[in-house]
């Protein structure tokens, strides 16, 4: 079932996220849930609180070609173990900061460690897009949206215009 997406500014945006204490069957149904939501916004990855559940779950598939197969992964209390000294630079952005995005610098490589939907530890090495990406998902767990990696001003531009964007659909709805 597709979930609505939380748009900045909203306070459970900004919360420190519960560990999963174990796999359920209602957690795999938000997993589900959730992977539904991000294809279909589109996007390449969710993290549970942009749906408002503040709980340490993440779904990310970086796979961007046409015919590549999809590879959807499920994290629950993912960290990172680990990341490179080298850098990379993307441009990000978010299904909770809808058509804005502005270039973040994160390591290039980073280890992830994280418990699958059957109880599982698993442990990968990230590069390129998918570090960016993970990167990203787990910061939403800690409360951190990639615009808190942007100056002052930009920040607040991006805000002023979500928060306009709020009111227009909130208009729509009326």
């Amino acid at each position: 079932m597709k979930r609505p997406i939380l748009i900045h500014p909203d306070p459970r945006l900004k919360k420190l996220c519960a560990e999963v204490d174990d796999v359920s069957d209602d957690l795999r149904v938000l997993a589900a849930d959730m992977l539904e939501t991000m294809y279909e916004a589109p996007g390449i990855g969710l993290a549970a609180p942009q749906i408002g559940v503040l709980s340490r779950l993440i779904v990310l598939d970086c796979v961007k070609e046409e015919d590549g197969p999809p590879r959807p992964l499920v994290m629950v209390n993912p960290r990172v173990l680990a990341s490179s000294d080298e850098r990379n630079v993307y441009e990000e952005g978010c299904l909770s900061i809808p058509d804005q995005y502005a270039e973040v610098e994160r390591p290039k490589v980073v280890d992830v460690e994280w418990m699958d939907l059957n109880g599982a530890l698993q442990k990968e090495t990230f590069d390129g897009l998918w570090a960016t990406c993970v990167q990203h998902e787990i910061d939403h767990l800690d409360g951190k949206l990639f615009i808190d990696y942007l100056g002052a001003m930009k920040r607040q531009m991006i805000t002023r215009k979500m928060v306009k964007l709020k009111k227009e659909r909130a208009r729509e709805k009326a």
